[in-house]
């Protein structure tokens, strides 16, 4: 059973106060982003998932995989456990294995900013970086097979998997739930950046479970091949991908609008300065996908757009003017 936010504890000596950091993650709040409903005629909610402990949607992720496995007797004490990350759920893992009492290898590629690999080393994980992408798959199909040859030589070693493992796209019924209790109505679009697609999917499958109205919107990265394109180089992490999702049901997504690196940052910066939210690349993206939208969307209509994370581990690239420009000369204006 997908395991949920416990209950606040009370008691005579604590009151209104959680049991541990992690029974923090979710029930993350939905904002209404009034001045971009005023530009484009819409009823905009942010879901603000850079609100859980670790700062992103990851959290979730990571906690649910890892409860599963404990529960199971899958995953002991002491084990260690070893993923493939662009940031995120390296974060939330690192958070959540040194709570468990887990050990904890982050497999990364050069695209992973320092801000975040040093946030995961202050956690205690350890972090393995691949330096070439393979020519079929790119860097994520080089750090999965750094991830196999790791479990090889690790003892009592354990692989979350978020690519494969059904407890990714579980955990997000239960954001999609929460989406839909705070809004008391179907919202009319939702637009979800992909990876793994298990956000997408999760959110997908309880709309689809529960016969609501919503269309969803997938957002994806130029260059990323789940959706068919050809893989190309990316600069922005936490959104696209170099090999297929195996979560990916097409039949439950209205469409898939795919943004540019540029169009990412573009989006942060039009966020922060409306609506002063500092989200990362994937937010951004999602911002632009909305608005790259806006001929096909009624007025008037009910839009979720999922912000995924925080934006201070993107200072020194899409918040610093200088990376902007060296990667995106002939950019006017962010």
């Amino acid at each position: 059973m997908l395991s949920t936010k416990n209950n606040l504890l009370f008691s005579e000596n604590e009151t209104n106060s959680y049991t541990s950091i992690l029974d923090s993650i979710g029930e993350t709040p939905l904002i209404s982003l009034k001045r971009l409903n005023t530009s484009t005629g819409l009823k905009i909610y942010g879901k603000m998932e850079n609100f859980n402990p670790g700062g992103s949607i990851k959290d979730r992720t990571s906690k649910e995989i890892l409860l599963k496995a404990l529960e199971l007797g899958t995953v002991s004490k002491g084990d260690t456990i070893i993923e493939s990350s662009s940031g995120n759920m390296a974060i939330g893992l690192a958070q959540a294995c040194l709570f468990y009492g887990l050990q904890l290898i982050v497999v990364v590629d050069p695209k992973a900013n320092q801000h975040t690999l040093k946030i995961i080393k202050a956690y205690g994980a350890k972090i393995s970086t691949v330096d070439k992408p393979l020519e079929s798959g790119g860097y994520l199909a080089a750090r999965l097979k750094r991830v196999q040859e790791l479990l090889s030589d690790t003892p009592d070693s354990f692989w979350t998997n978020q690519y494969g493992n059904v407890e990714n796209p579980l955990t997000h019924l239960t954001t999609m739930r929460e989406i839909k209790e705070s809004l008391k109505r179907d919202p009319d679009y939702i637009f979800v950046a992909t990876s793994t697609c298990g956000t997408l999917m999760g959110c997908a499958e309880y709309i689809h479970l529960n016969n609501l109205s919503t269309k969803v919107i997938a957002v994806d990265a130029k260059g990323s091949v789940i959706f068919g394109q050809q893989s190309k180089p990316r600069l922005i992490p936490g959104h696209g991908a170099g090999l297929a999702s195996q979560f990916l049901d097409t039949s439950k997504i209205s469409k898939a609008v795919l943004v540019s690196d540029l169009e990412c940052v573009q989006g942060c910066h039009h966020l922060l300065k409306n609506e002063a939210i500092l989200a990362g690349g994937s937010s951004g993206g999602v911002i632009s996908a909305l608005y790259k939208s806006l001929n096909y969307i009624p007025k008037g209509s009910v839009c979720v757009i999922m912000i995924c994370d925080r934006g201070e581990r993107y200072l020194d690239t899409i918040y610093n003017a200088t990376w902007v420009h060296k990667h995106f000369p002939m950019a006017t204006k962010v």
